[in-house]
């Protein structure tokens, strides 16, 4: 419909954004139910208030090791993956601009011109320019709306996806951490090992070269020697390996100017982090969150599905100024405007919208189980770490006592064997298990502390900066 008056062309343009309405199809959101207890499994005194939640806890606050916050903020400042996750907001925060701007009708100033065939074998010649809206769609049904909800819901679930990665990238790098720290105590450990069996060696050989030591005794100090030296090459070899995960994590070289660190058994972490009910742990965590924002996005997709077996209406209008003749575009009188409505109904599509309609349902149904598989995840992985949290303190204490214990009955073999009243066979047996104690009590000590960060980790601690 094309009009050469003055009435205002805008006017119908705003009439049909009024009709447009608020109003969608998308379904009724209701978040699904926990499939989880309602309590973790022995954690009563773990569930009792005081301090700040994980969540709450800076990494800076929670690691006391000034090494490790300084590979920490490395890492944060390198690591690819990281990166990638922050260019993901970006590009989604691109695609739901995209989609947001289909809500709103585009402007812009466009001319065109045209000459065709008229009455009598003359040429009919038509100019026009001014303010142009391209195909616009009405939004009767939601459709459009629909579809940019899908997309703030995407984004949002990246905001989620980087604080995870985060909280990732962080327990990764404490835990690469601790592993090397582990090493270095197993090799203390082993080294010293080796230099008391090198002795116990040299004892032995001068011995058994005297007569007064047999053949036996000397194999067997030979072997628990040259096994000292196995495990000492192993454990170098681990600690190279565990370097070279750190310096994956870092994305560079491992920094030379790096701060005095502490020890496996000197690390200083918040060891009293308040776990809460499993409803309140759910809530701080950004991957059940980012698993909740696709479910949200999949109960959106279902609106605009429902949308397209409803009529679509577009509309395109202009108005500026149209001749017969170039010269005359602009003069006095050539003012006008089209209003060009246009409404499609779909009748025959070969199933295509119900299989649209069909997919968006299934997809629904997938991210509520990914969102329910999220947090049972969750539930199990804060469970573990409290019943390491539970157990890890008395091993440790089993274990130091133990290690106590066989280093005395060693000084005592090793006396008994030197005055002549027990064989070296009960020294060799000694010497065997205190350095068996002696690796295991460093194992469990970083078992301990890793199994603190790890509670920081599943708490959804990590991803709060100051």
């Amino acid at each position: 419909m094309t009009c050469r008056r003055r009435p205002c062309a805008t006017g119908g343009l705003a009439l049909a954004l009024m009709l447009a309405g608020c109003t969608t199809m998308i379904p009724g959101y209701e978040r699904p139910a926990a499939p989880i207890a309602q309590n973790y499994p022995g954690a009563t005194a773990a569930q009792a208030p005081g301090g700040a939640a994980a969540s709450q806890i800076e990494w800076q606050s929670y690691f006391g090791d000034a090494r490790l916050k300084r590979l920490i903020e490395v890492a944060l400042n390198n690591n690819r993956d990281l990166r990638v996750a922050v260019l993901n907001i970006e590009q989604a925060r691109a695609q739901y601009q995209l989609r947001r701007s289909d809500e709103l009708p585009t402007l812009g100033i466009g001319a065109a011109g045209s000459r065709q065939p008229g009455p009598g074998g003359s040429i009919v010649s038509t100019y026009s320019a001014g303010l142009v809206v391209p195909a616009y769609e009405l939004d009767f049904f939601g459709r459009v709306r629909s579809l940019s909800a899908a997309a703030l819901a995407q984004y949002l679930g990246t905001e989620e996806a980087r604080k995870n990665v985060q909280i990732a990238l962080i327990s990764s790098v404490a835990s690469s951490y601790l592993n090397m720290l582990a090493d270095d105590g197993l090799l203390a450990v082993t080294r010293s090992t080796l230099l008391t069996r090198e002795e116990s060696l040299k004892l032995t050989r001068l011995k058994f070269d005297a007569g007064a030591a047999s053949e036996l005794d000397y194999r067997q100090a030979e072997s628990l020697f040259e096994g000292a030296r196995a495990a000492l090459a192993l454990l170098t070899r681990q600690r190279a390996v565990d370097e070279n995960a750190l310096v994956l994590l870092l994305g560079q070289s491992m920094p030379a100017d790096l701060p005095p660190g502490q020890s496996i058994a000197g690390q200083t972490l918040i060891n009293e982090l308040p776990v809460g009910l499993p409803s309140e742990v759910l809530v701080r965590r950004p991957d059940v969150r980012q698993a909740e924002q696709q479910l949200i996005a999949a109960n959106a997709n279902i609106g605009a599905a429902r949308a397209a077996f409803f009529p679509q209406i577009t509309l395109t209008g202009s108005a500026g100024s149209a001749s017969s003749e170039l010269s005359g575009l602009f003069k006095s009188g050539s003012f006008a405007w089209s209003f060009a409505p246009q409404l499609l109904l779909p009748i025959f599509d070969a199933g295509r919208n119900q299989a649209n309609l069909e997919l968006a349902n299934v997809n629904r149904e997938i991210a509520v189980a990914q969102y329910e598989k999220a947090i049972q995840t969750a539930f199990r992985e804060v469970s573990d770490a409290l019943a390491g949290r539970a157990t890890l303190g008395v091993q440790v204490r089993a274990q130091a006592a133990q290690v106590n214990a066989e280093a005395v009955r060693f000084k005592l073999a090793d006396l008994r064997y030197r005055n002549g009243v027990a064989n070296y066979l009960d020294v060799l047996d000694a010497q065997r298990a205190l350095f068996v104690t002696q690796l295991a009590l460093v194992q469990v000590q970083a078992q301990e502390v890793q199994n603190q960060v790890a509670l920081y980790k599943v708490l959804g601690g990590g991803w709060k900066t100051p």
